[in-house]
């Protein structure tokens, strides 16, 4: 007799996270001349107020869109309470983080559908964060903690010309990694993402998720095509780097005096969109002594967080968006 299958926390997620490609053939939800897309801000109030300071400075104010896992390490309640207000102030997706947070059943753990090659400690770490985030999520909102649930997993915008479906995974799934640089440039899996494209009846995904930051161009019938994954805007996502990331989509480039890291310009029915990675230059003293409060040595986010918030991941520009891409 097989043994019947356990459900891994951390690993499997929950039959509810699905949507499928064909979701975003719609009218959309918004329309911006410049887009924000903020992924990943992981509890970061540092990085919020930085986010904030550069859409001021922008002379078209941009749409700022947070799609998801902006809480994570901010287990002081005053702390969450405070970014979850300011967050919800714009347009916000719930990601793996904000929908397991809003839930009782700790059968998915942090909802983050980590493939095999992720480690089983990084998987055990992650169950911990979100056990200990979620007692704070009860302190700080009370009966309000249903408002994570209650937000939506997906969006659409047009900027210009240009149909962005707006994700916290992948084209199908919340906690979905094929937005994954590693996924996104395996060539048996070019046919599986240019029919996202198609279902989707998109020319841009914006994603994070993942972590770690990716931009890719795809041709889908003659169309120019793309995915941009923010990596995170609260955690460093370059060696030696200490900034967070953030997407920018619109119709006219990116300031010089924005922190770019990256930019492409996509042809989209005729007319060019400029697509951007822009550093956050956050208060970095500031984040870490807040890091260090919630997360003393010994804690588990410290144990699996803290050498990233001083030193930055193995992982690269080019590797995020490698030179010979034009």
């Amino acid at each position: 007799m097989m043994p019947l299958a356990v459900p891994r926390a951390g690993r499997n997620c929950p039959t509810s996270y699905a949507y499928g490609a064909g979701v975003f053939a719609r009218e959309p939800d918004l329309s911006a001349q410049t887009l924000y897309v903020i992924g990943g801000l992981y509890g970061n109030a540092q990085a919020l107020d930085a986010i904030e300071s550069l859409a001021a400075r922008e002379e078209v104010p941009p749409q700022l869109v947070f799609n998801g896992d902006f809480h994570w390490f901010d287990t002081d309640p005053a702390v969450f309470a405070d970014i979850h207000a300011r967050v919800l102030r714009h347009t916000a997706l719930r990601g793996n983080v904000e929908t397991e947070l809003a839930a009782d059943d700790e059968a998915a753990g942090c909802g983050c559908g980590y493939p095999e090659q992720v480690s089983d400690d990084v998987v055990t770490q992650s169950n911990q964060i979100i056990v200990a985030l979620r007692a704070t999520a009860q302190r700080a909102l009370g009966a309000l903690r249903g408002t994570m649930a209650a937000l939506p997993m997906h969006l659409l915008a047009s900027v210009g010309k240009a149909r962005i479906g707006i994700v916290h995974g992948d084209a199908t799934t919340l906690a979905g990694w094929d937005f994954s640089r590693e996924r996104l440039d395996d060539p048996a899996r070019r046919a599986i993402n240019e029919q996202f494209f198609r279902k989707a009846e998109v020319s841009l995904f914006a994603s994070s998720h993942t972590c770690l930051p990716a931009l890719r161009r795809f041709r889908v019938e003659g169309q120019e095509c793309g995915v941009i994954n923010n990596g995170a805007a609260g955690l460093p996502n370059f060696s030696g780097v200490r900034a967070g990331l953030i997407s920018r989509v619109a119709r006219t480039p990116a300031p010089a005096w924005l922190n770019v890291q990256y930019e492409r310009m996509f042809r989209i029915d005729g007319e060019t969109i400029h697509v951007a990675a822009v550093a956050v230059d956050y208060d970095q003293a500031g984040w870490r002594e807040q890091f260090l409060r919630d997360w003393p040595q010994g804690s588990v986010a410290n144990t699996a967080y803290l050498s990233r918030l001083d030193h930055g991941p193995a992982y690269s520009p080019e590797q995020a968006c490698p030179a010979g891409f034009k």
